[in-house]
């Protein structure tokens, strides 16, 4: 029988409230489970056992299945979502859990010793969602600070702390938050996140390749510790993403920072697979189901609201979250609709196919949800949360015109687009924070790359690797030449490991290159390597 399951990229479609999904009635169970499987595929879900007593039941020792931690994200004024995964055994078949259903307590508090409780509930953990849970909480107060934990059987997690947004109109004098992206596993330790956990924050910002595709060695590489072999070979079905996600949510300075801040995520490429366009691949053609088994399993771990919970290949990730009057994150996914690179994968010349209109980096509908929100918002900073670079990097000087295709260098047609609408909409404080490159960029955004005497438009800022290429120096040598070929780029550095950590307020934004000396082992000390601030009405960082 051939049915047409519910699209949720469609306005008319009900989302799920935060009551109907914690309570697990009969027919908020119903709703959700046509959420998650369509229609087609509820009869079968359906008739699983539900294990209803799975809060009280005395677990057997060892069974503890909090091993992959707990974290909060994408906050609003009334409230954030919180996320578990239940997997006593993280790397054995259903994470160690029977493929049933069960309940999940959990409690929200005022304190940290969880004593003055105002909120409690029973989420659904569903072997279909690998017992991963999504509590999107509601009815809270703005702006506040709350404490949260969770509960299956007798099992507790750790405390984790969170917060919501401001209300819109409150008038903020600053806001403090961090931005990483690139945490190859087996190329580090996640030094970063031990010292971005002592950080005082509102929120960290995650901008891609949470996760990379490729192999890992038994050893662990630079990390020299026992991989299991679940966790080894690049993911291609469903069961082993879930084990590449498992391997790198163990790590215990990644479960800090996710327990101690709401972050906010979006994906680059090897969360699927290296510079892959929409359901392309240079390397294997159609990815369309390697894409849907790895959209599976990033919302599986992550702290996503039901509307991005995904449907075959297809999974809603953009979305915009605002903190008061003065910050509004406008978080893109530049992948899942982008056009194949028309002028070629990865380095290569320019050509006229890139000006062509019908050349997109964010989808039709992507951008102008995009423009409608700049043009309509009233913050004072308005963020382009951004997976790859937008400013220009010319290798090979006036001369030439060979570009690195997979960044916004491949899609001019569709950059000019965004940097025009930025002039004509006068959006105050265009700031856009990048992922991918490995490198720490600081970028003068023109009107018009192709004309070097363009006013610019927004200011760019691409921070470094977690712990991608390591302790390595491949990209100074590589980019460095280049640099001078850029006069746009104002600042420069290839091979340093870290996060950015930014303050806004309402005269200035200040970035501060936060860096470790080495990823090679768990404790290296961090520093700040270079600052720069942004004036409010002037696009263009200076460094201070």
């Amino acid at each position: 029988m051939s049915t047409t399951p519910v699209n949720p990229h469609d306005p008319t479609t009900p989302e799920l409230s935060a009551h109907e999904l914690t309570t697990g009635s009969d027919s908020s169970r119903r709703q959700f489970l046509e959420r998650v499987a369509g229609v087609a595929g509820l009869a079968a879900i359906a008739t699983l056992p539900v294990d209803r007593a799975a809060a009280t039941v005395r677990p057997h020792v060892g069974d503890y299945p909090f091993n992959l931690g707990i974290a909060s994200g994408d906050p609003r004024t009334d409230g954030v979502v919180l996320w578990t995964r239940l997997a006593p055994e993280p790397f054995a078949p259903h994470g160690g859990m029977a493929p049933i259903a069960v309940g999940v307590d959990w409690k929200i508090a005022t304190d940290e010793a969880m004593t003055r409780g105002i909120r409690v509930g029973r989420a659904l953990a569903m072997p279909q969602l690998a017992h991963s849970v999504h509590v999107e909480l509601v009815g809270l107060q703005p702006d506040r600070q709350y404490f949260y934990q969770f509960r299956y059987r007798d099992h507790v997690s750790p405390v984790g702390r969170t917060r919501t947004a401001p209300l819109h109109s409150a008038q903020l004098r600053n806001f403090n938050f961090a931005f990483a992206s690139c945490q190859s596993w087996q190329d580090g330790y996640y030094t970063a996140y031990r010292h971005l956990a002592e950080e005082n924050l509102d929120l960290v910002v995650h901008l891609g390749d949470y996760v990379y595709e490729g192999d890992i060695p038994a050893d662990g590489g630079n990390r020299q510790v026992h991989v299991p072999a679940s966790a080894r070979p690049a993911p291609r079905t469903l069961r082993q993403w879930r084990a590449r996600y498992a391997l790198y949510k163990s790590d215990p300075d990644l479960q800090r920072a996710h327990r101690l801040f709401p972050w906010t995520v979006t994906w680059d490429d090897h969360e699927v697979q290296n510079d892959y366009a929409a359901d392309q691949s240079q390397y294997e053609g159609d990815v369309s189901a390697l894409r849907a088994a790895a959209y599976q399993a990033y919302y599986e771990h992550q702290p996503l609201r039901t509307r991005s919970i995904p449907r075959g290949e297809q999974m809603r990730l953009y979305r915009r979250l605002t903190f008061g009057n003065l910050a509004s994150f406008h978080v893109l996914d530049s992948r899942q609709y982008r056009s194949v690179p028309p002028c070629g994968w990865g380095e290569a010349p320019a050509c006229d196919a890139g000006y062509d209109r019908s050349v997109t980096m964010l989808g039709r509908r992507q951008e102008r949800w995009l423009y409608d929100g700049l043009e309509s918002s009233r913050a004072r900073w308005d963020v382009l949360a951004n997976n790859v670079m937008m400013g220009r990097l010319d290798h090979d000087g006036p001369d030439g015109s060979t570009l690195w295709h997979d960044a916004w260098d491949g899609f001019p047609a569709a950059r000019n687009r965004l940097t025009r609408h930025l002039r004509d909409a006068d959006v105050r404080n265009p700031i856009l924070i990048t992922g991918d490159w490995h490198s720490t960029f600081v970028n003068d955004i023109l009107r018009n790359f192709d004309r070097p005497d363009s006013p610019t438009v927004a200011t760019e800022f691409v921070g470094t690797s977690i712990t991608s290429n390591g302790d390595a120096e491949v990209y100074g040598p590589y980019y460095g030449p280049m640099i001078k070929f850029n006069p746009h780029i104002k600042f420069f550095d290839g091979d340093r490991r870290g996060y950015v950590r930014c303050e806004i307020t309402p005269d200035e934004w200040r970035s501060d290159l936060r860096m470790v000396n080495t990823v090679s082992r768990p404790h290296s000390p961090a520093y700040t390597f270079a600052s720069f601030v942004v004036e409010d009405g002037r696009p263009g960082a200076q460094q201070v």
